[in-house]
């Protein structure tokens, strides 16, 4: 009789383990082999009423958050204002305060301090106090003639650009010939301004409250023409204004037609510099963004 029992206890054990281990074959094919054998071991146990230990549960596994990436600052596009005031820069350390009397006159005659040609002369300051400094500045010039005139003289590389110009399309001076289209001396913008002005219109132009007549004739010791860089000419069509753009030169002090600066860079260049490109009054100017 008991060979019989333990027949029959050792088949219900074989049964038993043949079961754990089909069930432990299943768990295998999704838990690692870990897992698997503490499933086996808890499953003997039980058979033989022992208690089955806890497998210890998976560590949670720290959050990485995820690395935040930077929007990339979008490129602010300058403004003409600023475009010209930074090339201005190369020439002036400090630029003039908004409104003063020497912000007044750059905004009205300082295109050509743009020009980084170097074998152009501008003048340390916008306004020159008397004769003694104009003549100090001129002498440092290196001159040049135009072509078909008298004793009219520019700065060289300016009066090189007119000549190139006016073999393209034949423009006249304002005068004919005369001198005072060409570079001019102190006394002689001093005359002129005496001439289209009184006793108060300085002191108005200085305070901001007067500046229309600065189309017309600039205060003593300010005019382009002391720097050798302007000339006033007859033009009247396209083919003689193109001619002198593509060669530099530009109409750039609102209202005064006939006045003709050099800034030596051809119209696409002055647009980049900031220059604003304006029809007053039917003509064409190129003016400061001050």
């Amino acid at each position: 009789m008991k060979i019989v029992f333990h027949k029959i206890a050792f088949l219900i054990i074989a049964a038993y383990i043949a079961m754990t281990l089909v069930a432990s074959n299943r768990i295998a094919q999704s838990q690692p082999s870990s897992d698997v054998e503490q499933v086996e071991n808890c499953l003997v146990n039980r058979l033989f009423d022992e208690k089955c230990a806890t497998p210890p549960q998976p560590q949670p596994q720290p959050q990485i958050p995820p690395i935040q990436i930077p929007s990339p600052i979008p490129t602010r596009t300058l403004t003409d204002k600023e475009r010209f005031i930074a090339a201005l820069m190369n020439h002036f350390a400090i630029i003039p305060q908004p409104d003063s009397y020497e912000y007044i006159l750059l905004r009205a005659y300082g295109a050509p301090f743009v020009n980084l040609e170097p074998t152009i002369k501008l003048p340390a300051k916008l306004a020159f106090k008397n004769d003694r400094e104009t003549q100090q500045f001129q002498a440092t010039l290196t001159k040049g003639k135009v072509a078909g005139t008298r004793d009219c003289y520019l700065q060289k590389s300016a009066a090189d650009a007119l000549n190139k110009a006016r073999a393209i399309a034949r423009f006249p001076l304002k005068s004919g010939y005369a001198r005072s289209d060409c570079i001019r001396n102190f006394a002689t913008t001093a005359r002129f301004w005496r001439k289209y002005t009184n006793s108060r219109t300085l002191d108005l132009v200085r305070k901001g409250k007067e500046t229309r007549i600065l189309g017309t004739v600039a205060p003593p010791g300010t005019s382009q023409h002391l720097w050798g860089l302007a000339i006033d000419l007859r033009v009247t069509n396209k083919s003689q204004i193109n001619a002198l753009n593509q060669n530099g030169w530009y109409r750039t002090v609102k209202y005064d037609v006939p006045h003709w600066s050099y800034v030596g860079y051809p119209p696409e260049t002055l647009l980049k510099l900031g220059f604003q490109k304006k029809i007053i009054e039917g003509t064409t100017y190129w003016l400061t963004p001050l």
